[in-house]
């Protein structure tokens, strides 16, 4: 008999979200594959908190503020699927849907959650690729995967979200990024309940699931199967997947190899700093610069290359590669002129 999964996420952690959804994904592989994974159709239901979500392909750096994303304590994630850089918060729903490849079909997909929209008294309507509109705004939008025989469709919904952190953290510094991978296209976005005010996440939940079902159990004798993320969590491969979701390696390091620079002029000379990244950290640096003191730019030079390319680590490599003794030619000790470095690199926001 055919078994159908129902699952929600009750923590607000992209890393272990994701990798829930992975892991979800992995078990329809098996049944691909002819092995004995139980479930024929799943539908996911999580939620993340302060959250930043990029695009497998896309550019961390390039999308989000990340000094200011982690100073606020909040999280950047990238899924396994391309697309745009979003924000997420507790007034935005996120939704996966997994299937066989032989029954995914994303115009379905989209019918049904659009049928479920109406439902609700909202007027959704699908646009272009990957977007639900309501009156010609974006609350949704939706990216896919199709591996190993299996289908994966996932999006957001915009429900009652806080748009202030959304353009604080969406919104980057312009420094000098040479960016190899592909940008967000921003859209103008709204909130559900600017069209029904008292829609909550919980009645919106409940209409996708009422509707999943409908649309994949209409026919034949499913069994459905209700889960939640702590039926997972003494799993040793979910947990091996959320130890990837959370690391550097797959946030950062999964950026395609990109250049930076950033200048200034300062008291002791013009500095000029060009960085060649490569999986997130520090390829090649050289340094343009008509300062005196050769040996402190050289030491700085020698030192960065390794370095994760982050505001934070660039500025402690500087800290720490400080050349012994003064500079000889006056003016500011050499601790002041890593001070003013360190503090470039710190407004950088990377």
């Amino acid at each position: 008999m055919p078994e159908v999964l129902l699952i929600n996420s009750l923590t607000h952690n992209p890393w272990n979200n994701l990798a829930l959804e992975d892991h979800l994904f992995e078990l329809l592989v098996n049944r691909a594959d002819g092995n004995s994974a139980q479930f024929g159709a799943i539908l996911y239901l999580w939620q993340n908190d302060q959250t930043v979500v990029i695009g497998r392909n896309q550019n961390a750096w390039v999308e989000c503020n990340t000094a200011q994303l982690e100073a606020d304590g909040g999280f950047l994630a990238r899924r396994t699927t391309g697309g745009g850089a979003v924000f997420h918060d507790l007034g935005n729903l996120c939704f996966s849907i997994l299937l066989p490849q032989a029954n995914f079909d994303v115009d379905r997909n989209f019918n049904f959650i659009t049928k479920a929209l109406i439902a609700e008294g909202i007027p959704a309507e699908k646009s272009g690729r990957n977007d639900i509109l309501v009156d010609g705004q974006k609350f949704s939008g939706n990216a896919f995967r199709l591996n190993n025989g299996v289908g994966l469709h996932h999006g957001t919904f915009l429900v009652d979200s806080e748009f202030t952190r959304l353009a604080r953290y969406l919104t980057v510094n312009p420094t000098k990024l040479q960016a190899k991978g592909i940008a967000s296209v921003r859209s103008r976005v709204v909130n559900l309940i600017t069209v029904k005010p008292d829609l909550t996440i919980r009645e919106l939940e409940a209409s996708i699931r009422k509707a999943f079902l409908a649309e994949f159990c209409s026919e034949g004798n499913w069994t459905v199967i209700e889960q939640t993320d702590a039926d997972y969590k003494n799993d040793k491969t979910y947990q091996e997947r959320c130890a990837k979701f959370a690391s550097w390696e797959w946030r950062y390091g999964a950026t395609i190899k990109f250049d930076a620079q950033v200048e200034r002029r300062f008291s002791w000379g013009q500095l000029q700093l060009g960085f060649s990244i490569c999986h997130g950290r520090v390829e090649t640096v050289q340094i343009w610069s008509d300062a005196l003191d050769t040996d402190f730019i050289e030491a700085i030079e020698a030192a960065l290359p390794g370095t994760p390319f982050h505001s934070a680590e660039l500025a402690k490599t500087v800290a720490n590669a400080v050349p012994d003794g003064d500079s000889p030619f006056g003016g500011c000790s050499r601790q002041e002129m890593a001070a003013e470095l360190q503090a470039l690199l710190l407004e950088q926001g990377w």
